[in-house]
């Protein structure tokens, strides 16, 4: 009788496999522990004087962190802060097989960065889609966190859910990265486990596991506050650095406009203080053939408030839109707004 209860069809034993099992056995041969070597310079004084006549001192450093292998020929996604300035980049998978990897690509903007291993035959994870995710739905967090992979020669795995979608935080100053319509999970992310894959209950992948939250200077551990990079994001980005190693964000408008002024205000009586008029608008520009006039005042880009040219540069940074998608902008025109859709040309 004891014999059926643990081992029989439907009992304990085989309720211990469960949806969360079977997607980290389906896609943990195909996370990887990437291991960087940099070389550092550092001044050994603060001393002007001695900085200025004998050169900075060169020390090797060593970190890690984790990525996804997503196609059998060996390409990998990780986080450009992960593979940033490295000088040699080896990658281990389960099992503890090590290789060499190649930088593709990186892009510093989405923070993200492809790698190719020498090899072929990889184990690879299937990417799913990030565009129908549910608040409330398991994840599950597989990586290198604090170096644990290089213990046991697997990743480490922590389960959470959802917590929130399209999370935008824009565009970080010190950095230059752009975080835009983030996933949030409340599964333990931890230094490490960036670059790394954020795995739905199918087996898929649908994000890259990229910062935290953390709750004091103190302490750098996870909070259950982590953010990731949407899977469908990070696809399009790998694509182009196959393609191209670079990712091109050169963009025209067509359009040259300037801030109102206190008299436009009053001559043109304008019922309203925000928003740039436009002063010229090129011929055959997208922004003719959205059908943008001289005159027009843009109130908002892209749902937000424009009172610079600059506002509308910075949105669309933000928006980390390029050459070919499209931007929103409302206009004020003969006592009356529109709505406009504007798609990005290609800058020649």
């Amino acid at each position: 009788m004891l014999f059926n209860i643990a081992y029989g069809q439907g009992g304990i034993e085989s309720s211990r496999r469960t949806a969360i099992t079977s997607a980290i056995e389906k896609v943990g041969p195909a996370v990887a522990c990437i291991n960087v070597e940099q070389h550092v310079s550092a001044y050994s004084s603060q001393d002007p004087f001695f900085r200025y006549f004998f050169p900075p001192e060169i020390y090797p450093m060593k970190s890690s962190g984790s990525g996804v292998v997503i196609s059998p020929d060996g390409y990998v996604l990780t986080n450009t802060h992960v593979v940033e300035k490295a000088s040699k980049i080896t990658v281990t998978l389960s099992g503890g097989e090590e290789y060499n990897a190649e930088v593709v690509g990186i892009d510093k903007t989405s923070d993200l960065a492809l790698l190719l291993l020498e090899g072929k035959d990889f184990p690879y994870a299937q990417l799913g889609d990030s565009d129908g995710l549910i608040v409330g739905e398991w994840v599950i967090a597989l990586g290198n966190p604090f170096e644990l992979f290089s213990i046991s020669n697997q990743p480490t795995a922590s389960v959470g859910i959802i917590s929130a979608n399209h999370m935008d935080f824009g565009m970080q100053k010190e950095s230059g990265r752009v975080l835009q319509n983030m996933i949030q999970t409340d599964a333990a992310i931890n230094p490490g486990n960036s670059g790394g894959p954020l795995v739905n209950s199918n087996g898929e992948v649908i994000g890259i596991n990229t910062f935290i939250f953390t709750g004091s200077n103190f302490n750098k551990g996870s909070i259950g506050i982590g953010f990731a990079i949407p899977i469908n994001t990070a696809k399009r980005i790998a694509k182009e650095l196959k393609t191209s190693g670079s990712i091109d964000r050169s963009f025209t408008t067509g359009l040259v406009v300037q801030p109102i002024t206190r008299s436009m205000i009053r001559h043109l009586d304008i019922p309203f203080r925000d928003g740039v008029i436009v002063v010229h608008v090129d011929k055959n520009s997208p922004a003719q053939k959205s059908g943008i006039s001289i005159g027009d005042i843009i109130v908002t880009a892209a749902n937000k408030k424009v009172n610079s040219p600059s506002d509308i540069r910075n949105i669309i940074a933000e928006k980390d839109l390029r050459s070919g998608d499209k931007i929103k902008f409302k206009i004020y025109r003969e006592d009356g707004y529109l709505n406009i859709k504007l798609r990005l040309g290609t800058y020649k």
